[in-house]
């Protein structure tokens, strides 16, 4: 597949793949380019036509340029005091931001302290405290994708002046990325040819509460849920964040820092000194971090502990908006460095973006930060669907979201002439990508479905397999105990528009997101579907709801309960307010942090599933089958 891939791509003559499927409904559409001229085609592929629906979310996940913003308000707040750049000061980047997102972020910024002494400041824990909860099991804490701050502890020239200080996770970053841009991006790119640190660099997680409770300062993560803890007895005693490095690959946190070997360990001793099995916590990336560490703890190839070893210590897993399958966004952040914050910015704004920190320079960076290519979709069409049509695609949908990436016809050969499936998109990365990186992600993870017990029984020998639910199974804990909790109702990305960069502009790149597209289920190029804000439906909410109900996904028959909670947000909070079902903000849901201390407390048996999405139909039309089915 990836070597018809490339030569699709080299050749502006080539012949459509005669291969690939051409459904009757396909046809090519005018659609007004970037200078509103009305000549161009794009291939597309006809379904219903669906509500558009808008959101002003600031996306944690990868946004390199919310991170630019949020430094350019720490000047107004005389936190720091950044210089002009050149060309470019810190009044001209907040000048490139769209002013939705600057007053979100002002909002954010200025107004978030009133905002943590407000309704839920430990009210939760203290409601909680007052119906007779108190600290029951001891709790660990595993942090999603780039909320754990990163210290440098290098002491070469080059990282002298950054000694203990981060250089991501707080204002020392914002300075040191403003400051001293290349030094910043030496540090925090991993070594492209072993994944490790770069030579003179040394960039560790910061450890403990501190680790993971902000964000930068005013913007929490994990604060409120370690608020409400404390409030029902815990401590640093009985509690426990188990920070790690999210750039390396999951082989490599063990390789490097020996960080499941930390992990098991420290559970052990907690079970030990409290006589009760833990609690595990965690959200987002964390999720796939705690599969992967099951099947390592119990592998001959990694702890050597035994399959018992996870129903001996291992009580409950929270898995909070767990990207289980993957996200989609993760594939156009490395393809190109672009995701929906970028799209959404006018021109000027994309101009001082470019200048500051380009296209290129984003994706390069992504790239060399392996653990983010953890999160690239699993499951392929079986599960993301075909240009026929996807489990999630609506009734009278216009377009299908089985056509993941769409491409302009008839401009050049830096595009391919047809549009892309998630497995051609997958398959056009690899092709295209250097050959350090595409070495270093295969070499890493896998992204295929075992349809027999029998796959999956061998894949528990292959490390590449852990991470991916569809390949492996649970641990064999039949008093374990799963409690997925997941955001719905909010529009997330699904698939996006691509075209070719614009003529004479320096790109290392083949393609750039296609902008100009806004129609139906379309903004500014970004296919929207159902999720969190960040993380489609499919991903957190099928392994829960179906995956996990088949025998050779789940032999020894683990609980797996599961609350859907809506987007409800308030509108004039920054943050969303006690019932937001943001990717992030979540983690300061009222309900979800009385879920978390209910099941800390022993009392988890309590709390019933609650589904009020489509995915149990969205789960049936997906291409994973019960061993024998059809």
């Amino acid at each position: 597949m990836a070597s018809t891939l490339r030569r699709r791509v080299l050749s502006d003559d080539a012949p459509p793949d005669s291969s690939s499927p051409a459904p009757c409904d396909e046809c090519s559409e005018k659609v007004g380019d970037d200078d509103g001229n009305e000549d161009v085609k794009i291939v597309v592929h006809h379904r219903a036509k669906t509500r558009r629906r808008k959101t002003t979310a600031i996306f944690l996940l990868g946004s390199l340029f919310g991170i630019i913003a949020a430094g350019s308000f720490a000047k107004s707040n005389d936190l720091i005091d950044f210089p002009e750049i050149g060309e470019l000061s810190m009044n001209t980047l907040l000048d490139t931001l769209p002013a939705g997102l600057v007053r979100d972020m002002r909002d954010l910024v200025v107004g978030e302290r009133d905002f943590l002494e407000s309704y839920d400041a430990f009210s939760v824990g203290l409601k909680a405290r007052s119906e007779g909860l108190t600290a029951h099991h001891p709790i660990v804490m595993i942090p999603g994708v780039i909320s754990t701050g990163l210290e440098s502890w290098g002491t070469s020239n080059a990282s002298l002046q950054y000694f203990r200080k981060r250089l991501w996770g707080s204002w020392s970053m914002m300075r040191a990325l403003v400051m001293d841009k290349e030094n910043w991006k030496a540090h925090v790119m991993l070594d492209k040819e072993t994944g490790l640190d770069p030579p003179g660099i040394k960039l560790r997680a910061a450890q403990g509460f501190d680790a993971t409770d902000f964000f930068i300062t005013g913007y929490w993560i994990w604060n409120k849920i370690i608020e409400n803890l404390a409030s029902l007895g815990y401590d640093p005693i009985n509690s426990y964040t188990a920070a790690y490095d999210w750039r390396l690959a999951y082989p490599n946190l063990e390789t490097r820092d020996h960080y499941f070997t930390r992990l098991k360990a420290h559970i052990e001793m907690a079970v030990e000194l409290q006589n009760r099995k833990v609690v595990l916590a965690s959200h987002s990336m964390g999720s796939q971090v705690v599969f992967y560490f099951f099947h390592w703890v119990s592998s001959k190839h990694g702890g050597n502990a035994g399959d018992d070893w996870v129903d001996k210590h291992i009580e409950s897993w929270i898995n909070v908006s767990g990207c289980m399958l993957g996200a989609v966004k993760d594939v156009a952040a490395i393809l190109s460095g672009e995701m929906r914050d970028t799209a959404q910015l006018n021109a000027f704004a994309v101009y001082g973006l470019e200048k500051f920190l380009s296209k290129s320079e984003r994706a390069e960076i992504f790239r060399a930060m392996p653990g983010i290519s953890s999160m690239l979709p699993m499951g392929g069409n079986a599960i993301w669907g075909d240009l026929d049509g996807a489990p999630d695609d609506q009734p009278g949908q216009e377009h299908s979201l089985g056509s993941f990436l769409n491409f302009r016809t008839g401009q050049n050969f830096t595009t391919p002439d047809r549009n892309f499936t998630v497995d051609d998109a997958m398959d056009y990365l690899f092709e295209t990508a250097e050959d350090w990186y595409t070495g270093q992600v295969q070499g890493s993870y896998s992204w295929g479905v075992a349809q027999t017990t029998a796959e999956v029984n061998r894949n528990e020998d292959d490390a590449r397999k852990w991470i991916n639910p569809l390949e492996t199974r649970l641990p064999l804990a039949p008093n374990l105990k799963i409690y997925c909790f997941y955001g719905v109702g909010k529009p997330t990305e699904r698939g996006y528009y691509y075209r070719s960069p614009e003529p004479g502009l320096p790109t290392r790149l083949d393609m750039t997101m296609d902008t100009g597209v806004t129609q139906g289920n379309v903004d500014h190029g970004i296919v929207m579907g159902e999720g969190d804000g960040t993380v489609n439906i499919m991903s957190t909410g099928y392994m829960c709801n179906a995956g996990w109900k088949m025998k050779r996904y789940n032999p020894a028959g683990v609980k797996i309960t599961v609350v859907e909670m809506p987007h409800e947000p308030e509108r004039f909070n920054p943050r969303g307010g006690p019932n937001t079902a943001d990717h992030v903000d979540i983690l300061g849901r009222q309900n979800l942090n009385e879920y978390i201390l209910r099941i800390a407390a022993g009392k988890g048996e309590s709390i019933q599933d609650h589904v009020v999405s489509n995915i149990l139909e969205y789960a049936k039309r997906a291409r994973v089958y019960e061993e024998g089915g059809n």
